[in-house]
């Protein structure tokens, strides 16, 4: 494998962790947010203005797309737009903690939906770390689980988010995943709109409000889209999802720093465990995914942008 392609590899790594820290900020925003704001008038509103800035900043890559590309990015914008309802709704009927485990699971359905839908081969050493990852996740975030409305919302998005991960890695592509990534923004807005309409659309009340959205639209919406739909491009998607399960390690260690709680065995335990799981898939030298040797470093502007 060649020097460019590892690199291309290496950045995407480096790009879905920073995903995972913005995904995983989120949680006590988001948790106190809906609790004034609807989900689903939340999510029109912040994915309304991740869809903007991310059409003002990549507006060449989206003219540049086929039409067949742009339906392509609709149809993965429906679907992500789907589980982001799913789950925000089902944590306001669960807690956090559940919820983070739950939302997780899609490291076991990612490999399961690949080799089901797309035949795809898992290797033994990543069934290994898939283990490692939800055992982590388990003790990180588990004390005991009942099942009820928010917990089945929850799965069923975590199921969504499994197909998306899979669906992405089959149709992104370096060339179109800045504008893929736009086009799902798009996607996200008439689902959560759809939602919305029943109650009217409810704003957030004050500064800090606005504040917390307008974050979670352009770090952990706009950004986020455009790097794990780059970073999709170059890795293959059971990589991507274990990567991905470092979400709630960040959320836990910002929970700590900032949010006042304590550091807690299970928290050390469970983070070393998802730690462990990435070490076996990035250090231990995971087969190169089938389209490594065509990939290309992405146009130098697009890791100029700051979204």
């Amino acid at each position: 494998m060649g020097e460019r392609p590892v690199r291309s590899g290496r950045l995407a790594t480096l790009l879905l962790v920073a995903v995972t820290a913005s995904w995983g900020s989120t949680f006590f925003l988001i948790r106190d947010l809906v609790a004034h704001v609807p989900s689903a008038d939340f999510l029109v509103v912040r994915f309304s203005v991740a869809a903007l800035a991310m059409a003002a900043v990549f507006h060449r890559q989206l003219r540049a797309l086929e039409r067949r590309d742009v339906l392509t990015g609709l149809g993965l914008g429906v679907l992500y737009g789907s589980a982001q309802l799913l789950q925000t709704v089902g944590l306001e009927h669960t807690s956090a903690s559940v919820s983070g485990f739950i939302t997780g699971t899609y490291v076991v359905l990612t490999p399961l939906l690949g080799a089901l839908v797309l035949r795809e081969r898992i290797p033994g050493v990543m069934w290994v770390a898939v283990g490692l990852s939800t055992l982590g996740l388990a003790v990180l975030s588990l004390r005991g689980v009942t099942v009820g409305l928010g917990e089945a919302l929850t799965l069923c998005s975590a199921a969504l988010y499994a197909l998306h991960i899979v669906a992405l890695g089959r149709w992104s592509t370096p060339q179109r995943a800045t504008g893929l990534a736009v086009v799902q923004a798009l996607g996200i807005i008439p689902v959560a709109g759809i939602a919305a309409v029943p109650g009217g659309l409810t704003l957030p009340a004050d500064g800090g409000q606005w504040l917390s959205l307008l974050y979670m639209a352009l770090v952990a919406g706009a950004f986020a889209l455009w790097a794990q739909t780059y970073a999709q491009a170059h890795i293959a998607a059971t990589r991507a999802a274990i990567i991905m399960t470092l979400e709630p390690v960040f959320a836990a260690g910002f929970a700590v720093a900032l949010g006042g709680e304590s550091l807690t065995w299970r928290m050390l335990v469970g983070g070393l465990l998802v730690l462990a799981a990435m070490y076996l898939v990035e250090l231990r030298g995971s087969p190169p995914d089938p389209d490594a040797t065509a990939e290309q470093d992405p146009p130098a502007e697009l890791l100029h942008h700051e979204v």
